[in-house]
């Protein structure tokens, strides 16, 4: 397919490095591309950054039939631009894409079209450290029709983000609160894909948790209230007598391409390893004993946020003595290291961007 690129005559000013929050600021362009049954995916096409005008019957605004990714363009200390496992969100992209009758991407050619965008703008590629670009292709139904079916037609468009970190405390402890009240999703819903859908149904949970002070939730599962499932923007880690204990793929729980990172580096270290249910009474007894020794979650926006405190009921429990646990540090450094080119990269994570 053939890449249409039309630069913008107006560049914006680049943004200040040390005044990035997340999510606020974007580039000067964006990637388009539409999809209708006879032609299939057509029209792929870099122009400037502009306003989608819509329909008010346009079909994601009334059924949510929109996914998403999210993956990071880093720049190196010797000025280099790569790309961290983005294999693993092109096919991520896809798998949700199934969930919601969306017609399926060519995952090589969605690459090659972030790297072109990366390349028109990437002097917005920030240059302080442990800041990035965040990157998000999306696809919303674009059919002007009111009635419950998959649309016929689709937009997908890439938008570009310099970013800092994303919680504000950056890479320092979170407190996160435990709910059996509300709940994401449930085996056999949306809760392993990246639609639109699944992240709205924990607003609500999250916002409740704000309120009462704290940064994130953390959701249990749907049916017995019991079993631990994930953190609203990431999945959740725990470190229990020197073992990674973290709940297993199972239907419910989005696949974390950090979550994996991190299984894959504890493997490499020989660090024991179990994929498996943990319930909140189980963590509470771990906190109890002292077996309990660290808490973090793990996600492309944050990369490894640590947690300091875990509110369920009327308790607040301490994790550790609520500071940074080195596992947590040493995790974040070893991914960080990588995708920033500070150290060597021996799992073949890096996709380099070449400058044109």
């Amino acid at each position: 397919m053939d890449l249409k690129i039309t630069e913008t005559k107006t560049r914006k000013e680049l943004p200040d490095d040390s005044k990035l929050g997340f999510g606020q600021i974007f580039t000067d362009h964006m990637f388009n591309m539409d999809y209708n049954p006879r032609q299939g995916w057509y029209n792929a096409r870099i122009e400037p950054y502009a306003p989608i005008v819509m329909d008010p019957a346009t079909m994601v605004l009334h059924y949510g039939q929109a996914i998403f990714e999210g993956l990071k363009a880093y720049r190196t200390g010797s000025g280099k631009i790569q790309l961290f496992r983005p294999d693993r969100n092109m096919a991520r992209f896809n798998r949700s894409a199934s969930f919601v009758c969306i017609p399926e991407i060519d995952e090589a050619f969605l690459l090659y079209a972030i790297k072109k965008l990366i390349s028109v703008d990437k002097e917005w590629i920030p240059r302080a450290p442990e800041t990035s670009l965040y990157i998000r292709p999306t696809i919303i139904a674009t059919d002007h029709y009111l009635g419950v079916r998959p649309s016929n037609t689709y937009r997908l468009f890439i938008i570009l983000s310099p970013v800092s970190a994303y919680y504000p405390e950056g890479f320092n402890p979170v407190s996160i609160w435990v709910t059996d009240k509300y709940v994401r999703t449930v085996r056999g819903g949306l809760g392993e894909a990246k639609t639109a859908a699944n992240y709205a149904a924990s607003l609500y949970g999250a916002e409740v948790a704000k309120k009462a002070g704290y940064t994130q939730v953390l959701w249990l599962d749907a049916i017995e209230h019991r079993h631990i499932e994930e953190v609203g923007t990431m999945n959740i880690v725990f470190v229990i007598s020197g073992e990674i204990v973290t709940p297993p793929l199972g239907g419910s729980i989005l696949p974390g391409i950090t979550r994996d990172s991190v299984l894959t580096l504890a493997k490499h270290w020989n660090i024991p390893i179990a994929e498996r249910p943990i319930t909140i009474d189980e963590l509470i007894e771990a906190h109890k004993d002292d077996s309990l020794q660290e808490i973090f979650g793990s996600g492309t926006a944050a990369v490894i946020s640590p947690v300091s405190h875990l509110a369920w009921h009327d308790d607040v429990l301490t994790v550790g003595d609520g500071r940074v646990g080195l596992m947590a540090k040493r995790f974040y450094d070893a991914i960080t290291d990588i995708q920033y080119g500070r150290a060597e990269d021996p799992f073949g994570w890096i996709e380099p961007v070449e400058e044109e």
